[in-house]
């Protein structure tokens, strides 16, 4: 089906971790589905679905994106493309006072990593290569927002469901061109594998992954790829654009927000589980990455678990 119905995006059930799950109208042969509407708050509890989502705010700012364990307040345009099916999202109505709403949430299905899809192919590379990125939710710079927005709000009032379908493709293609979009999510959080063409880089970041609760030292992991530690902390900054500190950090905290979504475990269960050494030092970096404490964290995500 491909149409316009706004109250179908609120056929949900709700899952054993309490998150939203969003019964989507499509059915077994549509391609996608696009609701844009004007509304005076955000109402939709955070939740997930199978399928990808690209969603358009318009006149919205001071509202809140929530998309894995990465919150922003969003100016008066965002959009943002998910393509994780677990990911869960929500736009928040936080210190919005718009009375005037605009949304257009666009719902597709595309088998992108289907090792037969025309998407391997050179044509669609850089649609793919974004798509990957988008596991961990996107949002996409202002520039990018301007160039798609006349394809975005009419994109509704096309009648011919190919074409519909191929003006989708083309507002993909040109925000596949911006490479300043950021990623959102962590991908411990999101639960996606981040490969690394450096096969040294992968393999401490495959030992890392797998040692999350462990005293890793970087002489420890310099050695797993027969480097001195002064040329692999250098190696893996030129790589990966972080420290090894800062990417272990990364990857121990997106955990522990996965952990305090998930479980009901304590914090400072969570804290010792996830490598940490104090509970101090666990607070205090949480609350300087993510900008609140575990347990504001856990709260929030409990808070918008509203079944309706």
């Amino acid at each position: 089906m491909l149409g316009f119905s706004p109250n179908s995006l609120y056929l949900c059930i709700m899952l054993e971790t309490g998150v939203l799950r969003e019964i989507t109208p499509l059915g077994e042969q549509d391609f996608m589905y696009v609701a844009d509407r004007h509304k005076k708050e955000f109402d939709f509890p955070i939740h997930s679905h199978e399928i990808m989502e690209l969603n358009f705010v318009e006149n919205a700012a001071g509202a809140r994106r929530v998309v894995g364990d990465s919150s922003e307040v969003i100016g008066d345009y965002d959009l943002a493309l998910i393509t994780s099916s677990g990911l869960e999202h929500v736009w928040e109505q936080y210190e919005c006072k718009s009375e005037d709403i605009h949304e257009v949430t666009v719902q597709f299905l595309i088998h992108f990593e289907d090792e037969h899809s025309p998407f391997h192919t050179n044509p669609y590379r850089s649609i793919y290569e974004m798509m990957v990125r988008a596991k961990r939710g996107l949002a996409f710079p202002m520039s990018a927002v301007m160039t798609v927005y006349p394809r975005l709000t009419k994109l509704a009032t096309i009648d011919d469901k190919f074409l519909m379908a191929q003006e989708l493709f083309l507002i993909l293609y040109e925000l596949s061109k911006f490479d300043d979009a950021h990623e959102l999510s962590s991908s411990t959080f999101a639960k996606v594998e981040v490969n690394s063409d450096s096969r040294r880089v992968q393999k401490v970041k495959d030992f890392i992954n797998g040692h999350i609760n462990d005293d890793l030292r970087l002489e420890q992991l310099a050695s797993l790829v027969g480097m001195t530690p002064t040329a692999f902390s250098r190696y893996f900054k030129l790589r990966t654009g972080k420290n090894l500190s800062e990417y272990i950090v990364d990857i121990r905290l997106g955990q522990a927000a996965r952990q305090l979504v998930d479980t009901t475990d304590s914090v400072s269960e969570i804290c010792w589980a996830c490598g940490f050494n104090t509970l101090s030092n666990f607070n205090r970096l949480f609350r300087k990455r993510k900008g609140c404490t575990p347990t504001e964290f856990r709260e929030k995500y409990l808070k918008t678990k509203i079944v309706i």
